[in-house]
């Protein structure tokens, strides 16, 4: 039998915000939820059945945000791309973003590469089974760290990702939105409470696969819960309204006009600032507002273009606000070549659908009708 870690020490602000829960509740809960999951749950999910930390680590950081059907293919192309530590961290940040990209939430992709790095310098390229070091890596935080853990290695340690969230939520009957700090507080202390003394691997899965499967966000299958008998919410009909939802705010508008520069069946794309929104990534270069498309070419690329009509516009939602997209096609009637800047690149259309490109940007292109 694998060796388990020892259960790291509860922090001091969840011990202050400790929901108090009954010795018979938790095993109870646990013992229903480890039942359901070697029966109802799921067993065959590419990354599952392994203890390798590199491929645990690789589908939690997929997971964070993303659906199981969405992660399931870039999982296991990424993997071919990059099958263990070593060949993630000497890989090019570019090959990487080619690989993740469609997936969205790029800065994962980049915390992904940096971590891969700082593991070979300083972990000799093997994730390290403490907690407390896993959570101090680039782009995993508490829950991802404890998930990795019990995976990997079997340590005792509670998740709380949204599923999570939901499910205690409604089970304990906690009232207020989850991303707030006081609430997050009290579902950590739940969550910490109820976790078994052993089969943490179950219970932490079953945790995930109900609140996927069962326990959904809108239309819960209640009926075939197994912690349904005393779940608050149901008792108190309240499974519509609990997790409390996120405050109801305005959503941001932007507008962006990109520039489409075509020449030889081949588009002008520029690499993205590391950071913000696409970071890192090739996009259309934007235009600044209010310039002229043809003056701003020939100012920065010391060309002689004709700009068209706009096409149409391009809706892309964030997690934020939302960004609405003009393209602005400009023919191009001559180019000087020495005029271009580092991070620019003439990428051939029929490339682009495995070129690293935003996902609105990369349909867009191979949406045009052009020769590819």
């Amino acid at each position: 039998m694998r060796k388990r870690a020892a259960a790291p020490a509860a922090s001091p602000e969840a011990t202050t915000a400790r929901t108090v829960v009954t010795s018979t509740t938790a095993p109870s809960f646990a013992s229903r939820l480890i039942d359901w999951q070697r029966v109802h749950g799921r067993h065959d999910l590419p990354w599952q059945n392994t203890t390798d930390p590199y491929r645990i680590w690789l589908s939690e950081i997929m997971l964070q945000q993303t659906q199981v059907s969405a992660v399931v293919p870039y999982y296991q192309r990424f993997l071919l791309a990059f099958p263990d530590l070593p060949a993630l961290a000497a890989a090019p940040l570019e090959r990487v973003l080619e690989q993740w990209s469609g997936l969205g939430y790029y800065s994962r992709a980049r915390n992904l590469h940096r971590c891969a790095q700082e593991l070979m310098d300083q972990f000799g390229g093997t994730l390290p089974n403490d907690i407390e070091a896993l959570g101090r890596l680039p782009g995993i935080g508490r829950s991802t760290a404890a998930a990795i853990a019990a995976f990997a290695f079997g340590v005792r340690a509670p998740i709380l990702d949204g599923n999570v969230k939901r499910v205690l939520a409604r089970h304990a009957g906690v009232e207020g939105f989850p991303g707030e700090r006081k609430i997050e507080l009290r579902l950590w202390a739940i969550a910490e409470e109820r976790l078994p003394a052993t089969q943490v691997e179950a219970y932490t899965q079953g945790l995930m696969d109900l609140g996927a499967t069962v326990c959904m966000r809108t239309r819960p299958a209640c009926a075939d819960c197994a912690l349904a008998a005393d779940c608050v919410a149901l008792r108190t009909g309240r499974i519509d309204t609990l997790p409390t939802p996120r405050p109801r705010k305005t959503v941001p508008r932007r507008d962006a006009t990109l520039l489409l520069l075509l020449r030889h069946d081949a588009v002008l794309v520029e690499r993205r600032p590391p950071l913000g929104i696409w970071g890192g990534l090739w996009s259309l270069p934007e235009l600044p507002a209010g310039a002229d498309a043809a003056r701003y070419c020939a100012t920065r690329f010391s060309a002689s273009v004709r700009a068209d009509k706009p096409l149409d516009v391009i809706e892309h939602g964030f997690t934020h606000f939302h960004l609405t997209i003009t393209p602005q096609p400009c023919a191009v009637l001559s180019w000087n070549a020495r005029a271009e800047e580092p991070g620019l690149l003439w990428l051939p259309l029929m490339d682009a659908g495995g070129a690293a490109l935003p996902a609105p940007i990369r349909k867009f292109l191979m949406g045009l009708g052009l020769p590819r």
